[in-house]
Formats: structure tokens, sequence, C-alpha cells
């Protein structure tokens, strides 16, 4: 199918529309695709080449409208992703097959039961994503950024506060000041069958940005102005969720399971994801990584204009290669972009006007009866701070199970937390940096091969290693006693940039991780002191680690600690720098 005759504004509508179908009429059972975003891409590729012969016009939230009795959606996400027109017919969707529109039915619904989670697939990066609140972002994006005022009356509204607008549109990198031609509507007394009629909807710019400069609920303590207005891109990915997750209480907001990883039962054909902490809420890395996806995607097409590319064609694209030809702007840099999406003050008034429009929505709603505005400012406040340290600001780890870790030889040793020590490696061999997830894996494996049966460890030896695909991986992870740093182990962390960096650096997004966002999650969650030391593996055992162009980059570093001196590799004697084995991949670096 060429660009030339693609419709987006009636094909790519429709598709989506028989992809919520899919989600509102499953087939449980029928699906015998592997559970992939790459079965996902092809689902929709397939759709495109049958989509033009279809009837146009007609839009998902159209359709989620006629559904009723569903109940899989409250009447907020109904409302925000409904049509611009509800005069629409019944449609037949295009016939899939069999195995595809089984498994469209099995992943359009996100769930978590049982320590199970539904609604998944595993992308290329190796990350596992949420099919539904990635739609939802793609929905919404085509839409355009809709701008949906708010006119309401508190006692919590600052006696001195006028009526001030959030300015929402697309958002990638910064924010702007608010936008003066934003008008209000009231919706103090919105029933669940309300209708964009009843809000005043407006569509955004590209040149104008989420946020407003006087936001000022960073601080549960200050009074906060209301929010204005909502962005649906962002209230149908993120915001609803996260106000919804954090509405049980304060006690829930520092245990709040936010962002659990899990484990599939393979990695080839991937059927079943079983969460690391059964007691996981529902706002998994999963949940949140389709949420992210969904919004930046989103984004994208809100500011992209005709012909706009096949959705099938964007998603290959962004669990690829990269958007349009940019590295930079793919599913595993989704954290980074994600925090340049928009800021913390933003996303929090974002939180509470979903919080709000949802409370005039639903009045029944059994964890909104009766909370004042305060109350939802606070929940909106702890939620956004709890996603933007907590997961916007760690890297993405992937979990030992999704690198195909061997089970550990032994019983480990467990350390004594909080530790003092990060100290720096580099694998030397393999030597050229892995880039890919699927060349990272075998990185992994291979080196814990060599460190288990060549060198009689009980695993791998690294804490953790860095790619240069966006992601670390799990060694021996925060709470085991490594082998990384001899007579040093149970003293810190031992990480690990896979490559030899004795001549060049590594990628800026490995170097982000080690220096900043790694030690950063690891003092939050009390693992690490915030006054640690940070070494390179040369400062305290005979070796050329971590490469001297790194180790001169470590030295610039605030927690670098300059008055450990390094000690003397030994260069042709050492056993750390043998060559290896022709068959075997290395990492040398270590004891």
């Amino acid at each position: 199918m060429s660009f030339g005759n693609w419709k987006p504004t009636v094909v790519v509508q429709g598709i989506l529309w028989i992809l919520y179908g899919l989600l509102l009429q499953p087939e449980p059972g029928t699906a015998t695709l592997p559970l992939l975003m790459d079965s996902v891409i092809q689902a929709l590729a397939e759709l495109e080449q049958k989509a033009p012969a279809t009837e146009a016009g007609h839009s998902t939230a159209a359709w989620l409208l006629s559904a009723q009795g569903s109940g899989t959606h409250s009447p907020l996400y109904h409302f925000l992703l409904e049509g611009k027109s509800l005069n629409t017919t019944e449609l037949d969707p295009p016939s899939l097959s069999p195995e595809l529109r089984g498994l469209m039915g099995e992943v359009a619904r996100h769930s978590v039961q049982d320590g199970k989670e539904y609604g998944v697939v595993l992308a290329p990066d190796g990350s596992t994503v949420a099919v539904e609140p990635l739609l939802a972002g793609l929905w919404a994006g085509l839409q355009g950024h809709r701008i949906v005022n708010l006119s309401l009356e508190s006692t919590a509204t600052p006696p001195d506060a006028g009526v001030t607008f959030l300015d929402l549109g697309p958002t990638s990198p910064g924010l702007s000041d608010a936008s003066p031609d934003v008008t209000s509507a009231d919706v103090r007394a919105v029933s669940p069958n309300v209708s964009t009629k009843d809000l005043d909807v407006g569509a955004t710019s590209p040149e104008v940005r989420p946020g407003s400069p006087d936001v000022q609920a960073s601080s549960p303590d200050t009074k906060a102005k209301l929010p204005t207005a909502v962005d649906s891109l962002l209230v149908v990915t993120l915001a609803r969720d996260l106000g919804l997750n954090f509405l049980q209480g304060p006690q829930t907001w520092n245990h709040s399971g936010l962002g659990t990883e899990g484990c599939w039962d393979q990695l080839s054909v991937p059927r079943t994801f079983t969460l690391l902490d059964p007691e996981a809420s529902p706002l998994t890395t999963a949940f949140l990584n389709g949420a992210l996806d969904g919004a930046l995607l989103g984004d994208y097409l809100s500011r992209t204009p005709e012909p706009q590319p096949p959705l099938s064609h964007l998603l290959s694209q962004y669990y690829g290669a990269g958007v349009a030809g940019d590295p930079g702007f793919r599913s595993n840099f989704r954290r980074h972009n994600g925090a340049a999406l928009t800021s913390a003050p933003s996303l929090t008034q974002q939180v509470w006007g979903a919080l709000i429009l949802l409370q005039r929505l639903e009045p029944a709603h059994p964890h909104l009866q009766g909370m004042s505005q305060e109350e939802l400012a606070q929940v909106a406040t702890h939620a956004t701070k709890e996603f933007t340290e907590a997961f916007l600001g760690c890297p993405a780890i992937h979990p030992r199970c999704r690198w195909g870790a061997a089970p550990y030889q032994g019983r480990p040793t467990l350390l004594k937390l909080p530790l003092g020590f990060l100290y720096v490696h580099h694998t030397y061999l393999p030597a050229p940096p892995c880039t890919s997830f699927e060349s990272c894996a075998a990185d992994m494996r291979s080196m814990q091969r060599f460190h288990q049966q060549t060198r009689g460890w009980a695993d791998i030896g690294y804490s953790f290693v860095v790619g240069s695909d966006g992601y670390v991986y799990e060694g021996r992870g925060w709470h085991w006693v490594g082998a990384h740093t001899l007579g040093h182990n149970s003293r810190g962390f031992g990480v690990a940039l896979i490559g030899n960096y004795t001549a060049v650096l590594p990628s800026e997004a490995a170097l982000r991780a080690v220096r900043d966002e790694l030690p950063r999650c690891a003092i939050r969650a009390g693992l690490l002191r915030p006054d640690y030391a940070l070494l390179g593996h040369r400062q305290l055992v005979p070796t050329e680690c971590p490469g001297d162009l790194l180790f001169n980059l470590l030295r610039t570093w605030p927690h670098f600690d300059k008055n450990v001196k390094p000690r003397t590799a030994r260069r042709a004697s050492s056993r750390s720098k043998r060559r290896p084995p022709p068959t075997i991949l290395l990492s040398t670096d270590l004891q």
C-alpha cells in the first residue's frame, strides 16, 4: 500500500474501531499466535490492507459508546475517546485470520489476576507492553490533543486565584505558558451519558505544549490552583490510572507496587506472563510501558501532517530502529522520552483533573465519594511523585529471566544494605557494545556461562550490566554478594558496561544509567548510601579496567573518590587479560 493512497482520517480510525471491537467482544481461548508485538503489528498490517474497502468514517470511540453494558471502561474513558460525530452506522469489521483475531481479542484488555498479567506482549527490545493503553494513546493522538476545559467552583480555590487554564498540546520536549485562547465549560453535573457537546472540547495547535507555570501542586501542603483543563491523551494513557491507583490512602503511597516486572514462560513463543510480585498493583512495568508508548506515539501522530504513516509502519519503526529514522525515538528510550513529554507539576494537574472529571462523570464511584479537592490534590501529587521518581527517573532493568539466565549455583550470600560503594567495570570481552536486546541478552548468557563453567563461580559476577541498547541487565542484583571486585564484593555493587572502553566511550544512554539513574534509584530505595563513593575497578585491583578513556571520564563524576589511587595493572601475566578461546565470549575484568 502506498502512502499516497493512505487516508488516515478514514482508514486509521476504522482500524482502531475494529481493534476496540475486538476489545469489547474478545474470543477467549482462540489465540494461537505468540504474544509478541510483531504479531500485533501483523494484525494491524492485515487490517490496513482490508480497511480501504470498508465503509469509512467510523471512529473507535463512537463504537465504544454504542457497545453499552460492556463495562470495560469507565464513562471517563468513553467520553474522552468519543468521536466528533455519533451519527454512525454499524460496520462489520473486515475479517482477520482466526489466529490474528484471537490474538487481538486476547491482548486488547489489560488486567492483573492471581499473579498473572494479561493483555501484554513481548516487544523486540525485550520489554513487555500492555496493548490497551497503547491503542488508547494512538486513538487520542489521531483525534489531536483535545482540551476538555473544566469550570470548577470549589472552596479549595484560593480567593485570589482567578480562572487559569492548563495549556495542553503536543509536548515533546518542553513546556510553555498557558494559552489565553482556551475557554471553559461547566461539568459539575455531568451524567455518565455525557457527550462532547456538553463540554468545551478544542484541539490545540502544534505550538502549544502542556503545563502551566502557575502549578504549585508539588507539595500536599501547598494550596494549588484547581486544574481547569485536561488533555485527553495524557488522561487515557497515564493520568486516570495513576490517580485511581493512589486513591486508597496514604498507606499505599510509599508501597504502591508501581512498576512491577515479570517473567514470560518462554521468550521464543511467549504465552504466559507471571509477575515477580504477586501483590503488584495494575500499574505494572508493562502497563506503564504501554501507557508511555501510547502517549509518545499519540503525541507524534497529533503533530504529524497528513499523509500520516500506516499504524503498522509506525509501530514497526518505534519498536525497531526508530521513528522516521530517529534512533532516539524508539521504545528502548521510552522513559527518557517520557520524562521530556511533560513536567511533574503538569502531570500532577493532569492526574488531579482526571480525578475531578471522573468524580463528575461517576458520582457514585466508591473511592471518590466525599473526597475534597484538597484530598484529590494530595493523591495527584503523590501519584506523580512516585511515577516520576520510581519509574521515569529509574533505568529500565531487564530481570534475569528476560535474558535467559541459568540458575544460581549454590546458596547466595545476602548483602548488608545499604552499601557505600559503586564499582565501575567494562567487560573488555565482549568488546563490541551491544545495541540490541538480542545481542545484549546473548552477551549476558555468554558471560554467565564463562563465569560458571570456566571460572567455577556461582553466577555471573556483576551486580548489573549496562548495554548500549538503553537497558540495564540484572546480574546478581541488589541483594546478593557478587564476584566483581576482589576483596570488596560485599561492600559495593559492581556495574559493568558491555564493551572495551580503552579508546572509546560508551553511549550517552549507558553513561547516564551508571552516573545518574541507577545510583539515584538505589538511594531512593535504601540500597545505596547517599554519600556513596564511586570507584573504577583499577583503583582496587591491579587491572586496566574500566579502560583508560572511561576511567578518565569517571574522574569527573560527582561521587568519584579521587583519594583512592589506581593500582598498577599486571599486563602480560595478568589472568584478567588472557585472550579467550576463539569459541567463547568472555567478560574478563573481574576479580
